[in-house]
C-alpha cells in the first residue's frame, strides 16, 4: 500500500487567495468579472472560476464599455491604470502588498540612482516577460536589465556600467540561493550594489521545509500549472533533493510505473497551486493501491 502525504505548506499563498476571494464575491454578486491575465497560472482553477463567470483577457481592448476589470496579485505597471481610468473602466485591484512594496521599492531606488548626474543601473532578477516582471519594469518605464540565471547575467556584464552605482531587485517568487548567486557574480566584479530582499517571506521560508519534505519521502508529485514560474523554481528545488519528483497539472497525468508497493508519496504544489487540487491528486494516488 502507497502511503500518501501532503505537503501542509504547499497552496495558495495569501495574494492569491486574496485575489480569488474578491472575484468570487464580485461574481456572486455581479456574475461577470474580466480578469486582466490569468488570475492564477493553474488551468483547473481557472476552469473553475471561468465557470462563475470570470473571463481572462489579455488587453483592457477586450473589456467592455462599462465593464469591471480584476487586477491580479502580480500587479501592473501605471500605464494599465491610466488607460482603465481613459476607458471609464471599474478596476478592483488585487496587486499583492508585497509586489506594491517592492514597485515603489524600484520606483525610490531609480530616483536615488539618477540624482546629481548619476546613471545608475537597476537589475531585476526575475523571468523575461512575466507579469510581475512587466509590472516592475513599467515604474521605470523599461530603464531596468532583467535577468533570468546567472548565463544570462555573465552574457550582459559588458552592459554595464560597474563606475556606477548598481541596486537589484528579485522578482518575489524567484529561488534565494540563485538570487545569492547572482548577486554574487556582481560584487565579484567589484560592483558597488546595494541588494534588496524581495523575495516573498512566505517562498522564502518554503524552499527549506520543501526541500525537507522531498528527501523524506521515496517519490514527489509536484502540482502545478506549466506557466507557473514559482512552480518551476519550486519543482527543480523538489527535484534537486530527489530525483523522483515528477511535475503533473492534473491527476490525469499520473502513471502508475512510477511508483511501488509500500512507497511513500509526497504530493506538494506552487502557490498557484489551489488545495483542492492535490487532494485531488492524493485521492487518485490512494486509488492505485
Amino acid at each position: 500500500m502507497l502511503k500518501v502525504e501532503i505537503d501542509p505548506g504547499s497552496g495558495f499563498c495569501g495574494g492569491v487567495i486574496r485575489a480569488i476571494t474578491r472575484a468570487e464575491d464580485f461574481l456572486a454578486r455581479e456574475g461577470q468579472l474580466y480578469s486582466l491575465g490569468a488570475i492564477v497560472h493553474n488551468d483547473a482553477e481557472l476552469g473553475r472560476l471561468q465557470n462563475q463567470g470570470l473571463a481572462t483577457v489579455n488587453s483592457l481592448d477586450e473589456v467592455p464599455e462599462g465593464g469591471t476589470v480584476l487586477i491580479r496579485a502580480h500587479g501592473e505597471p501605471p500605464s494599465t491604470y491610466e488607460s482603465a481610468q481613459k476607458r471609464q473602466l471599474t478596476v478592483i485591484d488585487c496587486s499583492c502588498p508585497v509586489v506594491l512594496q517592492l514597485q515603489r521599492r524600484i520606483r525610490e531606488a531609480y530616483v536615488r540612482l539618477h540624482k546629481d548626474g548619476h546613471h545608475g543601473q537597476i537589475i531585476i532578477f526575475g523571468r523575461v516577460g512575466h507579469a510581475e516582471v512587466l509590472g516592475l519594469l513599467g515604474q521605470v518605464d523599461g530603464d531596468a536589465l532583467v535577468v533570468e540565471n546567472p548565463q544570462m547575467l555573465e552574457e550582459a556584464m559588458d552592459k554595464l556600467d560597474f563606475s556606477e552605482p548598481m541596486e537589484i531587485f528579485s522578482q518575489t517568487t524567484k529561488s534565494p540561493l540563485e538570487y545569492q548567486e547572482i548577486c554574487g557574480m556582481l560584487q565579484s566584479r567589484g560592483a558597488r550594489l546595494i541588494v534588496h530582499d524581495t523575495i516573498c517571506a512566505q517562498v522564502a521560508t518554503r524552499h527549506e521545509k520543501l526541500a525537507q519534505f522531498a528527501r523524506t519521502h521515496d517519490v514527489i508529485l509536484f502540482v502545478a500549472g506549466k506557466s507557473s514560474s514559482n512552480g518551476k523554481v519550486l519543482s527543480d528545488l523538489c527535484r534537486s533533493e530527489n530525483p523522483r519528483t515528477y511535475l503533473i497539472n492534473s491527476p490525469a497525468e499520473i502513471e502508475a510505473g512510477w511508483f511501488q508497493c509500500g512507497q511513500s508519496v509526497g504530493i506538494c504544489g506552487a502557490t498557484s497551486t489551489p488545495k483542492w487540487l492535490l487532494e485531488q491528486v492524493a485521492l487518485a494516488v490512494r486509488s492505485l493501491d
